[in-house]
Order: C-alpha cells, then structure tokens, then sequence
C-alpha cells in the first residue's frame, strides 16, 4: 500500500478522492471483461490460439451485449443493501432472499445446469424450499463438489467496490454473499477478490494486492496453496506466461478438481494473469482470455481489480467504446435490466460513502442522493449509453457522441454531438434507447426481458446547446418513438442560438397500445452545411406519474430463440405467458404464476384491468411489485369471493369480499393505492378498503398472476399515477 493510502486510513479517510471515478472504472472493467470472454467462454489455449492468434482485443463484435449471469448477479444482489441494511449487519440470509426477490424462477439469470450440477441452479432451489443461507450452499448440504465451483468469485466484485481501502469488511461481505451458494473454497475466492478489489483502491503494487487477499482466507486452504505456487513461480520465471499457464494446467487444471467448472483452475489462471500482465489492463486481460476456461468469469474479475487499480485512464478507449456505457442484465425487473454504466456505478458507489460514514464531494451529492438528473455526463468519457441516427442520410452523415470539458450548464462536463455534414430540414437524433427487442442482440444470453424506461404521462427535461461557431442555425425538439406504431411525437420546437444553453420540456400526454423505444432529441438546420456542426447535451432527464393503456392486442411476442420468447414490454418470474387472441395469458402447475411491468419507483397510483377466469380458482392482478417475494396481489378466489394478499416471502391474506363470479365472464378490477391505503372495486363496485400498518410496501411495479393451477386472460390494463 503506497504511503497516501496508509496516511488515508490511517485519519480514517477511507474513501479516496477518486472513489466515483474508480468505482465506475472497476465496473467498466467487469463488463468488458464478460465481454471479451463470453463468446469463447469454455474454449482451450489452444483453441483460442488456433482462431484468433494472438488475442489484442475483443474476439467478437456484437449490435449489444446481451445479459451474462457475471453482471446479473452484482448489480442485482446489491440491492439487499437497499431492502435491508447496508452496514455490517446484513446477513445471508437476506442476500439469499434478494437472490428470490430479483431472480427469475428457473430460467434467465443464472446457469440453469440442474440441481446438483450448477450451483446457482441448487442454491436456488434450496432456498425456494425453505433451506436459509448459508446453509443453502453450504457443503453440509450440497457436498464439496457442488459448493466448491467457480460461482463464488464470479459475482463478488461490488462487495470490494463498496469497501475502498479496507479488505477485512470486504471479505466479511463477500463471504455472506458467496455462502448463500458455496462453501469453503468457494467462498474463499469471493473473500479474496473483494479484498483484492478493495485494496487497488490504494495500492498498486501487485503482488501487494495479492498478499492482501490472501490476508483475508485461510492460509492452509487449497485456495492459498494454489496461490502461493502461481506466485512461486513468478518469482523464479517472471518472463513468459506461457510457461506459467503450462504449469497452471498440468498442476491444477480442470482434470485434478471435481466438478464442470472448479474454482480453483480459475483462479489460478486470475492469479498467473495479474502478474505476468505487468499492471497494464489490456495485457492482464489479453492473457487472461488466452488461457481459456471460464473465460468470460476470470477475465471479468481481473477486469474489475484492474479496473480500480488503474482508474479510466488506464483503460483505452477501444474497450469502452463498444460497451457504449450499456448494461443489459436479466432480472424480474424490467427497467432495471436496462442500465447504464455510470448509473450502476453511482448506485454502487453511494453504498461506499454510507458504510464509510463520508459525505460525497459537492458536486455528487444530489447525484447519489437520487434528486439530479438520471443522465449528467460528469464521469469522465461517459455516454449513458446514448445513441445517434440521421435518418434518410445516415450514410452520407456520420454522427459522434464523446463526453467533453468544453461546454457545460451544470457540473463540469457534457456529451458532445458532431455531425460531420448536415441536410437542410434533414432530422438528426441523439436519443436514449429506452426499450429493447430482440432484433437489437445478436444473441439471447441469459434471455433478458424488459419494461420501458418511459412512459405515457411523463415528462422529459434536457438542456441543449449548439456551438458558438456552428455556421448555420438549426431548431430543436424532443421526440418520443412509439415501438409499437412505429410513430414518432414531438414537444414544441425551439428555436437555437448558438452559444446558448436552451431547456426543452416534453410533457408525453396519455397514449393508448404505446411502448415507448426512444427518448432524445431531433436537430434540423435551416440550411445545409458541410463544414460540421455541434451540439453539446449537458443533462437529460425523466421524470412525473405514468398515463397509459395497454390493450395485448397490441402487444406481440418477441421471439428470442425457440427456447425464449417473451409477451413484449413485460418480464416473467414464473409460469407460461404468452398472447392468445390477442389476450395476455398465464397459467402455470401449481405456485404463482406471475409477469411484471411498469416501475420500481412508482408510487400512489389507480390500476385498472380486465381478468377473464379461464380455468381454476384463483386469477390476480399484482400492485406495488418489488420483486418475486415482496408485492400486493387481488384476484377472484374461491367460494365466490375477492381477495386482497400480501406477498412476504409467500402470500397471505389481508382481507377477502363476497363476490359472486364465473369462469369465461370478463371483469374489471380496479385497485387504488395511496400511501399505505389500498382500495379495490370489480366492475364499479367498492368491495374492500384496507389500510396496510405492517411494513407496507409503499412503491412498485405491477404485474398479473394466479396461483393453484389456475389459467386466466387479460385483456387490457390501464395506468393512472396520483
């Protein structure tokens, strides 16, 4: 640890100045290095070297990166820091019921290879039944084999991000979180690269940072045999990492450990890429590919070490700019399967000023505090996964987005759009892509599904500004794309003057069958010029109460693979959805089957639709979702009655209605939610006001379900936020 870093904790600064910008560079290299790995994840040295020769940068190219369970589980196990508590007392057995909560149930996520084979696949199951972590992963339970696989390192890193400069809480942290599905070297992986992660906040040195996760884990562990040995032979061969990974592969490769995909081999090859990578990121993932193996794991959590240690500028742009800042993850949550990178960073980054008990700089304070704009282009070379396209002349124009110091309204930064030429009455957009299809992926990784990020009754604010020494005016206005009319709609136009800032407002009004794509801004100039123009777009944001109709004949199927498909705009935890007749349609064995849409963040509102009893006796429509395991769900039920349940990891009855229905009859059910007040009437006839004084949830989703068997339609819903 270099002298600064030891003076820091000394005074008990553990958060260095550079905390955000470290965060967001330890993130940037999670996510390229899934990246790099994931197309040849399982291949051999040899093959790799057969096909592409020497690695230098990513083997394959594609539209966006789908989903991998490497980022699903740190940006989506995070957020028991949220749901319970972010100090030390959090437990895993919390962390075990947020993998419940944001998991779907049996597919996306995770490797779904079998109880007993995948280890994610077991822990899960465990825990469905009613076995708590630790014990859910612990060998005790599953055996050695099962416990002792790859996944309890792959999905650690964020608990070194939230823990700068201190590696003992980090790996206390870790450790919590890998049990819920390993045990003993499994778990000493996480231990050891949370601490090695928290370290590099500090330290440069290397072998240092090595030392320092070794600290954390037992020193008789095979875990640390491994370990010492790969530095052994550094020591005595610091030349060719060739050699090094030979001796990796004859003394500890996938032959001499149990399982499909051991932790051990892994991490040796983590360690030997560490060290023969001399400090530069591309070199230590470059190596860390070459080997093989889980490629897209081990070069994911040297990635995230290198990350931190080198910060942004360690980092060459060639890995950032295909990332383009987007984070496609797979949760039950729609919206939050459409990230960006510098969000999920600030998000993670928040949590290490409150373990820290620090304030933030200034300037960040109303960023992390979730009151500034979602998109503010302050961390260096962020884009917010923004994105361009000129229309008719996108292949006479060529437009580019790069962040920039040289305007700015707010803050100290912005993202810089040029256009290399410009048509008059021509319209260029620089938008944010607010929902995904398939056609956007080349492939279906780890079968995400989305919600809109935006919806009908919302409002749109950003702040524009053309360059002083543009040489022709131009007009702006922000525009929404509708998916599914294929229909563009606009605010009013503003007139620019280059040089000055301009703020654009669009209030979306409500909109029937809508499924907002895009949310951005639409230049035209007045006259032609080839000489390039500028734009600067210093913030954007989203923001108001949703105001919408959605009718499923509208909606379609959107078709990933013969094994994935998905009703468009909604994620599925568990049972088969799908569009009959141009009715939402669910049904499953037995549990809850249940789909979601909407926003996590949603709070007082009046959801209204259409339920078609189809068969069995118990057909829902759920309110304030949170996830799998925490929403409010009324629906028709047996013995002619309406019940109102609360799910708390499993549902219960909060009040229940006589009413009289029958199968294949359509009815309205309409649910108002205000504060913790819920109200709920069927076809305009108040049946149940109950006011939830038990821990109410007070925001969410919503969502439609049944349970026992049961199979029912839907055919439209509406949404009114209060």
């Amino acid at each position: 640890m270099n002298n600064e870093a030891a003076k820091m904790i000394k005074l008990g600064q553990v958060i260095p100045e550079d905390y955000i910008q470290k965060v967001y560079a330890g993130w940037l290299g999670k996510i390229i290095g899934v990246r790099h790995g994931a197309n040849i994840e399982g291949w051999t040295y040899d093959q790799i070297e057969k096909a592409f020769g020497e690695l230098t940068t990513y083997p394959h190219s594609f539209k966006n990166f789908a989903a991998d369970d490497d980022t699903n589980g740190p940006a989506y196990f995070l957020r028991v820091l949220e749901d319970y508590t972010y100090t030390r007392d959090v437990t895993a057995e919390q962390i075990g019921d947020t993998w419940l909560n944001y998991a779907p149930d049996g597919h996306s996520f995770y490797w779904w290879g079998g109880y007993g084979v995948s280890s994610e696949h077991t822990a899960y199951m465990n825990l469905k039944n009613g076995i708590p972590a630790p014990r859910s992963g612990s060998i005790e339970q599953n055996g050695p084999t099962v416990a002792e696989q790859i996944g309890g390192q792959i999905f650690i890193d964020v608990w070194g991000l939230i823990t700068p400069n201190q590696p003992k809480l980090a790996a206390e942290y870790a450790r919590k979180a890998a049990s819920v599905s390993h045990d003993r070297n499994g778990i000493y992986g996480g231990q050891f690269i949370a601490a090695c992660i928290a370290s590099a906040f500090g330290e440069n040195d290397i072998q240092k940072i090595i030392e320092t996760g070794l600290s954390v884990i037992p020193k008789d562990s095979e875990y640390t045999r491994v370990v010492r040995a790969v530095l052994d032979y550094y020591d005595r061969n610091p030349e060719n990492w060739r050699d090094c990974f030979k001796y990796v592969k004859d003394n500890f490769g996938y032959d001499r450990y149990p399982g499909n995909c051991h932790i051990i081999p892994n991490s040796a090859v983590i360690i030997l890429s560490l060290l023969y990578g001399d400090g530069d990121f591309s070199n230590s993932i470059n190596i860390c590919n070459m080997c093989g193996w889980d490629t897209d794991c081990n070069v994911a959590n040297v990635g995230t070490i290198m990350g931190v240690r080198n910060g942004l500028d360690g980092i060459d742009t060639t890995w950032r700019e295909p990332i383009n800042d987007f984070l496609c993850c797979s949760g039950v949550i729609g919206t939050l399967n459409i990230l960006d990178v510098p969000t999920i960073a600030l998000y993670t980054a928040n949590f290490g000023y409150k373990i820290a008990n620090v304030n933030p700089e200034q300037n960040w304070g109303d960023i992390l505090a979730g009151s500034g704009p979602a998109f503010h282009f302050q961390l260096p070379g962020s884009t917010h996964a923004f994105r361009t396209n000129a229309g008719a002349d996108s292949e006479k124009t060529l437009m580019k987005i790069v962040n920039t110091e040289e305007a700015c309204k707010t803050g100290n930064r912005s993202l810089k759009l040029t256009i290399d030429r410009v048509f008059a009455g021509e319209p260029y957009h620089l938008y944010q892509q607010t929902y995904y299809r398939p056609n956007d992926f080349d492939d279906s990784r780890y079968d995400p599904e989305f919600s809109p990020k935006l919806y009908p009754g919302q409002t749109i604010t950003a702040s524009i500004k053309p360059a002083g020494n543009n040489n022709v005016d131009a007009r702006a206005r922000i525009y929404i794309k509708d998916g599914n009319q294929n229909q563009l709609h606009y605010s009013e136009w503003s007139e620019l003057i280059n040089g000055d800032w301009a703020d654009l407002e669009f209030n979306i009004p409500y909109m029937d069958g809508a499924c907002i794509e895009e949310a951005g801004i639409e230049f035209i100039t007045k006259e032609p010029s080839y000489n390039g123009i500028v734009f600067y777009l210093d913030r954007m944001d989203f923001n108001g109460l949703p105001d919408y109709r959605v009718d499923f004949n509208q909606e379609r199927i959107e078709k990933w693979t013969n094994l994935h498909e998905a009703v468009s705009q909604f994620t599925n935890l568990k049972g088969i959805w799908t569009l009959e007749n141009g009715e939402l349609s669910g049904s499953y064995s037995g549990e809850p089957a249940e789909c979601y849409t909407g926003d996590l963040q949603w709070k007082d509102y009046t959801l209204t639709a259409s339920v078609t009893p189809k068969l069995g006796e118990d057909h829902r429509i759920l309110f304030r979702v949170q996830g799998g395991i925490r929403s409010y769900a009324v629906g028709l039920t047996a013995n002619d009655q309406v019940t109102l349940f609360k799910n708390n990891k499993g549902y219960h009855t909060l009040s229940t209605a006589n009413f009289h229905w029958e199968p294949e009859i359509d009815y309205t059910i309409k649910v108002t939610v205000i504060d913790n007040k819920i109200e709920v009437s069927i076809d305009e006839q108040l049946l149940i006001s109950y006011e939830d004084k038990n821990s109410p949830y007070l925001t969410g989703q919503i969502g439609f379900g049944n349970a026992q068997g049961s199979h029912t339609h839907f055919k439209f819903f509406s949404l009114k936020g209060i």
